[in-house]
């Protein structure tokens, strides 16, 4: 199974403050409009925890300390980090006859599109479980028995239409060692004692040292991998074009 061609790839300018929200409605417009949509963003600086962690004993304080810094996802995995320098890439499309039967092919269609991209970076990464690593799973992406990226999908039905997103978290510029000990001190406040190790994670500033405008690069290469068109420049608003300039959390019609 393949990805469907995305018409453009909507780049958002500012942090959106609930990603996960967002993430629901271009699952809406997806099946509302029956095309595909896709998306790269930034969330605001917290962490996305699955729905299982809000039934431990100790979540209600560690949600009252932090916040808005904390998003409840449907879906399973671990938790997983937002704010500057790391990247998601988010793709919603109809899915037809598909069936969750179908979720590895996808898994495999999406990570082969991203080693695409970051080959053009010189940067070589193949799926792995990757121990040690927050929200480990067999499709993450890896340079070097190292985590660069996860991914995620999720199913819904509206109505008669049936919906995939598929998802990639990218750490871009973000440090591997600040990220772990992040997630370790989170991890320890909700009485979860698990130690994720630094050196399972990595980043394509890591991997890519020295190459200039690595981040605006990192975003060229994905809008032009998942778009339908090769598009001239990213930072120009470009409405036949395959990547678009999104102002905060707004979505395309």
């Amino acid at each position: 199974m393949s990805l469907p061609p995305f018409g453009f790839v909507c780049v958002h300018e500012r942090p959106l403050a609930d990603g996960i929200a967002c993430e629901a409605d271009w699952m809406a417009q997806a099946a509302h409009g029956e095309r595909a949509v896709a998306h790269l963003w930034q969330g605001t600086p917290g962490w996305v925890v699955p729905r299982r962690t809000t039934m431990l004993p100790a979540w209600a304080e560690v949600q009252a300390c932090h916040g808005a810094a904390l998003q409840v996802r449907r879906s399973g995995g671990g938790l997983v980090p937002q704010g500057p320098g790391i990247w998601n890439l988010s793709l919603a499309w109809p899915a037809g006859n598909a069936t969750p039967a179908d979720m590895h092919a996808i898994y495999a269609a999406l990570c082969d599109a991203l080693a695409a991209a970051f080959t053009r970076l010189g940067v070589t990464a193949t799926p792995a479980a990757v121990h040690g690593s927050f929200c480990d799973g067999r499709w993450n992406l890896a340079v070097n028995g190292r985590k660069l990226v996860g991914t995620a999908q999720a199913w819904r039905r509206f109505a008669a239409c049936q919906v995939v997103m598929a998802h990639a978290l990218v750490i871009v510029g973000a440090d591997p060692a600040a990220l772990t000990e992040s997630a370790n001190a989170l991890e320890a406040e909700l009485g979860q004692g698990r130690p994720y190790r630094a050196d399972a994670l990595t980043s394509l500033a890591r991997e890519a040292p020295g190459l200039p405008d690595l981040e605006a690069r990192t975003l060229e290469l994905l809008a032009e991998q998942f778009a339908r068109v090769v598009p001239r420049n990213i930072h120009k608003e470009n409405d036949d074009g395959p990547a678009r300039i999104c102002d905060g959390p707004e979505r395309p019609g």
